[in-house]
């Protein structure tokens, strides 16, 4: 039943390349979504389940990452056919299609316990989601398309020799070579260390430049910029969380090899750095989702800052992927709204946006508070327990930077969103999308060929938002369970 993940959206994909109307095809989003999360809801509290001689298995690592990935894809499925209705002017073969497949192939990672399959499912991932980038047919987005795969290509071809020297360093251990995760766990302790260390440094720059971690991250602003809103929201949400699961497991390896301090080293480097690119790209920033591509930065950046304090902080990384993931939804989804409204993701022409789309400006705005980290919301809990961690560790410097950038962070963001979001509307006229081309000449939802806020598109974005305030207010018991496992099972030996 597990490889059903990874088979139903694969099926799915092959009827939406082959179904021929353009207003049915995204209604394969939502059904396949609901089937997905319908069986990932089944298998996941089931506990520890593997198949194919452990190629493949839900563990307490994976488990929250295999629940997470599809209730994200479900919530933003819902989300799509009102977006399509309203693209029509485009057909949506290719984008509905790939979607699909970058669910199968998400679903592949989560699942691999082997470190070639876990490669070859990370890297279609990017195979997948690359045409969706380029949906507009525009020069911008063709540029971010090629973008996105190349500095793709180089991050993956790295983690494939990081693969190799990590393979290589049980050799030189006397240890015989093997890529299955089990194998890899039991005989880490052999480990040649000067090999290992290559071996992380490459796998976190490989990895890392998936995840859009800085000076990797130059992709990352083009591709979200010229997306459609729901990719973005997958992106940000999905594939990054994806290639952070895809870090624990070498950061699983190093521990028990007792490299602890060599990795979180790098890894608090890693973080805030990622954290500092951020802030002072997000000062001034005109364009609204190339803001969004630099608040992923930022919170690439805090996962794994938090896993090299370890700890508590450890946990607040955990559950910060979770409170990420739903918060970008609400940000992209709301941003492609505002895109259709006004032709424009610059703060230059988007003004006024709580007074032409109450809704979607609002849940922007209250999105915005969420993200950076405010009272009630879920990303507040994990940044704070981010936060508890460095100083309960010791790691008060660290800790003080941490607290600076998330300060910089939010009057960076502020300043954009703030400023698009009050002050007099433009006036209406027909909205033109990125390549010149009127945005919403087919919209059904409003009569004058204007973008308004509408049910289909505003309901998903209200329940993302809804799930971040429960978030914010009470952590389910079920996932406290996840997160302790998931730490426990980081922190397990092999004679455990």
């Amino acid at each position: 039943m597990m490889l059903l993940l990874v088979l139903l959206p694969i099926g799915a994909a092959v009827v939406a390349f082959t179904v021929t109307s353009n207003r049915l095809r995204p209604w394969l989003l939502p059904a396949t979504g609901s089937a997905h999360f319908a069986l990932a809801a089944w298998l996941v509290p089931q506990g520890e389940q593997w198949m194919l001689n452990r190629w493949l298995g839900i563990d307490p690592l994976s488990r929250m990452f295999v629940a997470f990935i599809s209730l994200l894809f479900l919530l933003l499925s819902l989300y799509a056919p009102g977006y399509f209705r309203a693209r029509m002017n485009r057909n949506n073969r290719v984008l509905c299609g790939c979607l699909l497949l970058a669910l199968a192939m998400m679903s592949l990672v989560t699942l691999a316990h082997h470190l070639g399959l876990m490669w070859i499912a990370m890297e279609a991932t990017t195979l997948a989601t690359a045409p969706c980038v380029y949906f507009n047919r525009n020069p911008r987005s063709l540029e971010a398309t090629w973008k996105y795969l190349v500095i793709g290509s180089v991050g993956i071809a790295l983690a494939l020799l990081g693969s190799f020297f990590l393979a290589y360093s049980m050799l030189e251990a006397g240890s015989e070579s093997t890529l299955l995760f089990d194998d890899l766990v039991e005989h880490s302790h052999t480990l040649s260390l000067p090999w290992l260390h290559a071996a992380f440094v490459l796998l976190l720059v490989g990895y890392g430049t998936k995840m859009g971690l800085a000076p990797m991250h130059t992709w990352k602003p083009d591709a979200y910029g010229e997306a459609p809103g729901i990719v973005g929201a997958l992106l940000a949400g999905g594939l990054t969380s994806c290639a952070f699961l895809c870090l624990l497991r070498f950061y699983h390896i190093a521990h028990i090899a007792h490299d602890d301090e060599y990795t979180h080293r790098l890894l608090i480097f890693m973080g805030l750095l990622s954290m500092g690119t951020a802030a002072v790209f997000m000062s001034r920033q005109k364009d609204i989702k190339r803001l969004l591509a630099y608040s992923s930065v930022e919170h690439m950046g805090m996962l794994v800052f938090g896993m090299g304090l370890g700890g508590l902080a450890a946990g607040g990384s955990l559950l910060h992927v979770v409170h990420n993931g739903l918060g970008k939804a609400v940000l992209f989804l709301a941003a492609g709204n505002i895109h259709r409204a006004y032709g424009s993701k610059s703060t230059d022409q988007v003004q006024g946006v709580l007074q032409r789309l109450p809704w979607s400006g609002w849940l922007m705005l209250i999105g915005f508070f969420a993200i950076t980290g405010s009272p009630l919301f879920g990303p507040f809990v994990s940044e704070y327990q981010i936060l508890s961690g460095a100083f309960a560790t010791g790691h008060t410097t660290a800790g003080v930077m941490f607290l600076v950038l998330l300060l910089l962070v939010f009057f960076g963001m502020g300043n954009t969103l703030v400023r698009c979001s009050f002050g007099p509307a433009p006036d209406t006229g027909n909205a033109t999308d990125s390549s010149g081309q009127r945005a919403n000449a087919d919209s059904a939802n409003n009569s004058n060929g204007q973008f308004a806020d509408n049910f289909a598109m505003v309901a998903p974005i209200v329940l993302c938002m809804l799930l971040l305030v429960w978030l914010g207010v009470q952590t389910p018991q079920f996932l406290q369970q996840w997160v302790h496992d998931a730490l426990e099972f980081l922190q397990r030996t092999p004679d455990a």
